[in-house]
């Protein structure tokens, strides 16, 4: 009894713990979800500085956004079950790839569809949908908290395959629930507000 006890006994998410697999350096959002406080933000911070790099540093198309998010989404399903098991725990906090492929969809859907507006807009509109899904992740109301409460493991039983999609399917559902809300709010904001009013705009002639 007592080993049985042992043998699902939780473990604590360290820097040594992650450098021990690959797929745990996956997981943890590469040390992101080892931050002592607030894993999920800073893991969708490192989503965010990923996004960023892969699209500026290769410029991938729609369809090539889509092949790396449907990749990673099968690699960190394997990541979040091999994590969650050797944690011997359903969802980990440390486990933060399930925020960075969700803000990944975010990202790669929302942002090809904005509406023509000055680039600063276009970081702001990043940083409100930062907000939106940390918003809707952390609070798990609605649809977003019926899909956490899927998926949870027998007590006394280690976490599978069931539990790792369980990790990252609350956060596609959050991911879901931002869209829903972003592109009617756009749409109302382009609208009734010109994001080019009081600017000055040059023109130079060619020749």
């Amino acid at each position: 009894m007592s080993a049985m006890a042992d043998a699902v006994a939780p473990r604590p998410a360290t820097w040594r713990f992650m450098r021990l697999h690959p797929l745990r350096l996956i997981a943890l959002g590469f040390g992101s979800g080892l931050a002592p406080k607030a894993p999920g933000t800073f893991g969708t911070l490192a989503g965010w500085a990923l996004w960023l790099s892969i699209d500026r540093g290769f410029s991938p198309s729609p369809a090539a956004w889509a092949a790396i998010i449907v990749v990673g989404f099968l690699v960190g399903w394997w990541a979040c079950t091999h994590t969650a098991r050797a944690l011997a725990t359903s969802d980990p906090s440390p486990v933060v790839w399930d925020e960075i492929i969700a803000f990944w969809i975010i990202l790669a859907v929302a942002m090809p569809t904005m509406p023509i507006w000055p680039q600063s807009w276009y970081w702001l509109a990043q940083l409100a949908l930062f907000g939106l899904f940390r918003l809707f992740d952390a609070v798990k109301r609605g649809p977003v908290g019926w899909a956490d409460s899927l998926f949870k493991p027998k007590p006394g039983t280690l976490p599978g395959w069931p539990q790792g999609f369980g990790i990252i399917f609350d956060d596609l559902v959050a991911a879901l629930c931002v869209l829903v809300v972003w592109f009617p709010a756009v749409a109302v904001l382009n609208h009734f507000v010109d994001p080019f009013a009081g600017m000055h705009i040059r023109v130079v002639p060619t020749h």
